[in-house]
């Protein structure tokens, strides 16, 4: 195997782990290269100079060397321009980190994706609009294959925007008698505002959001995201 090295590469932290007694594994979302992990020697260290470097959501310059799954990082530099989240805009973006963790391969870059993901913090920073978790969430499956089909039906017939269709995630809209008869039952309007990223409506929104999380679900195996359950039992509190 050949050895690696890579400068200048634009990323953000999605998670780290402590690796023996001073350094770290660090899963990072890259421009170029997608999700990589890297070493980070010594980063736990008091005196280290990426201790403080190494933290999720700021955009960070970093290189890398070696052979294998996890590469050594060489170095990490702060790009700025990214406010600090707080609040609920911490946890949407920890909403996202999960979802790259989960579902995003090693090694498969999709600057797209890097972009909107970049953009979707910068919004979250501003203030926390249910619509940009939505767009992100388009934008992530339609990435990695997954794309909804949101103008056509199963049978290729263009969708009605008066009519109800139930969303089946292999085959597309299936066309229904009336509302409410399947157990994911969209109309067309939303499936229409979706096509357009137009979430003004509050019912597309909330049917868009039905629709998102049982994409996730199936793609992820059923697997309940942490960052979902957490948010579920805050509410109940």
């Amino acid at each position: 195997m050949t050895r690696a090295k890579v400068d200048g590469q634009p990323a953000f932290v999605l998670h780290t782990y402590p690796f023996r007694e001073t350094s770290l594994i660090i899963e990072a979302f890259s421009r170029d290269f997608g999700r990589v992990a890297l070493l980070a020697r010594g980063a736990r260290r008091p005196r280290s100079a990426m201790r403080g470097l190494l933290q999720a959501f700021q955009p960070l310059e970093v290189g890398w060397a070696g052979k294998g799954e996890v590469q050594t990082l060489m170095k990490a530099e702060w790009q700025g321009g990214q406010p600090l989240l707080t609040g609920t805009a911490l946890f949407c973006g920890y909403y996202l980190n999960e979802l790259l963790m989960h579902l995003l391969p090693r090694e498969d870059a999709h600057e797209r994706l890097f972009s909107v993901y970049a953009g979707t913090l910068k919004r979250f920073a501003e203030a926390v609009r249910e619509a940009d978790i939505r767009r992100f969430e388009r934008a992530f499956l339609q990435e990695l294959g997954y794309g909804l089909t949101l103008t056509t039906d199963a049978e290729g017939a263009p969708i009605a925007s008066d009519g109800y269709y139930a969303y089946e995630i292999e085959n597309g809209p299936v066309r229904l008698a009336r509302a409410g008869s399947s157990a994911l039952s969209v109309s067309g309007k939303t499936l229409l505002d979706m096509e357009r990223d137009d979430f003004s409506d509050p019912r597309s929104l909330v049917e868009a959001k039905q629709l998102m999380r049982a994409m996730i679900a199936h793609y992820t195996g059923g697997k309940e995201l942490e960052t979902r359950k957490i948010f579920m039992e805050l509410q109940e509190l």
